[in-house]
């Protein structure tokens, strides 16, 4: 039983860490003589090593594999720490660069408004899967969050969840509604960002279509980046023309709660 237990947990932090796994079982081979409190003894060697490794050892070996951390400005952040704590903030150099460009061309167009990003890339081996995603896994894909507005209509950093996922911007009764159709052809999936919020914020803010609009056109006029997802309905209430703007499909899950781009 232990043993399934030590798979169970191996499994999750590597699933959603990258490097929590490797690090689980070297505190678990580590730290073997039975002592008072070993399972604190553990947890606290397996934090320390952890942090150790996210904030120091990581960031110097990931260039290695291609890719390297998001570089955070005054004009673009991640909007949980958590992206960062679990290693999901690492890019291929094309892409860094690119954020940085796009995030500071909409903050001059928006003044003291910040490009906020939330899962990216693990830092290391291309294939590796980043759940719940199906394409982050070679330093080339970004999600970044739509654009609110508060009840007087101007722009603001705040976004209606916890984690930046999961607070759809609905179809209207005469849109659209790909959502609909995706399930009803057995894609249960769709719309699973709902239950990845963890938790609604900030209730008196509204989708900002002005916001969104202006940051969807700058990351598509970007030469680096090669497409955009994003819902029909958004793409057609917004008035967005660019072919780079796509739709993903019914095997990805749906693309109006965040923008998803990525390098060429």
């Amino acid at each position: 039983m232990k043993t399934v237990i030590h798979i169970i947990i191996f499994s999750i932090l590597t699933l959603t860490t990258q490097i929590g796994g490797v690090i689980y079982l070297v505190t678990l081979f580590g730290v073997r003589k039975p002592v008072e409190y070993l399972f604190l003894l553990r947890l606290g060697i397996f934090l320390a090593l952890y942090l150790l490794s996210t904030f120091l050892i990581v960031p110097s070996i990931s260039p290695i594999f291609g890719r390297e951390k998001i570089k955070e400005t005054d004009v673009l952040k991640a909007h949980s720490f958590i992206y960062v704590l679990l290693n999901r903030n690492y890019v291929h150099p094309e892409l860094n660069e690119a954020i940085t460009e796009i995030a500071t061309e909409f903050e001059e167009a928006n003044s003291e408004i910040k490009l906020t990003f939330l899962d990216a890339n693990f830092p290391f081996l291309n294939g590796f899967p980043l759940p719940p995603h199906l394409s982050h896994n070679d330093g080339k894909k970004i999600d970044v969050s739509l654009i609110y507005e508060n009840t007087n209509g101007k722009l603001i950093n705040r976004k209606p969840t916890v984690s930046g996922y999961g607070y759809f911007e609905k179809p209207d009764v005469n849109e659209l509604d790909q959502i609909t159709k995706c399930k009803e052809t057995g894609n249960w999936h769709y719309d699973f960002p709902k239950y990845l919020t963890l938790g609604t914020i900030n209730n008196d803010i509204v989708f900002s279509e002005k916001g969104t609009r202006n940051l969807i056109n700058i990351i598509a006029s970007h030469n680096k980046i090669e497409k955009l997802f994003l819902e029909p309905h958004l793409k057609n209430r917004l008035g967005l023309t660019n072919s780079k703007i796509r739709y993903h499909g019914c095997q990805a899950v749906r693309h109006d709660d965040h923008i998803h781009f990525q390098l060429k």
